[in-house]
């Protein structure tokens, strides 16, 4: 009786489900911020979007580089 401890490779894991949402994010404050720069609106909005564009990015540079290692 043999036993399996490999993952099935069509199922997704967390670590490309965080990446996708990441990603996702990162797209979505990047048009929001575009967005506010169309419809004038205040500074604030700018750097709320900004710094959810920031964080996101570099989590996924942090994760891309944990995963080399």
């Amino acid at each position: 009786m043999t036993t399996n401890t490999t993952a099935d490779p069509d199922r997704l894991t967390w670590g490309e489900i965080a990446r996708t949402l990441l990603w996702a994010v990162v797209v979505i404050s990047a048009v929001a911020n575009m967005a506010a720069s169309y419809g004038g609106a205040g500074t604030w909005v700018h750097l709320a979007c900004g710094a959810v564009t920031v964080f996101c990015g570099g989590t996924l540079v942090v994760r891309n580089l944990r995963g080399r290692r």
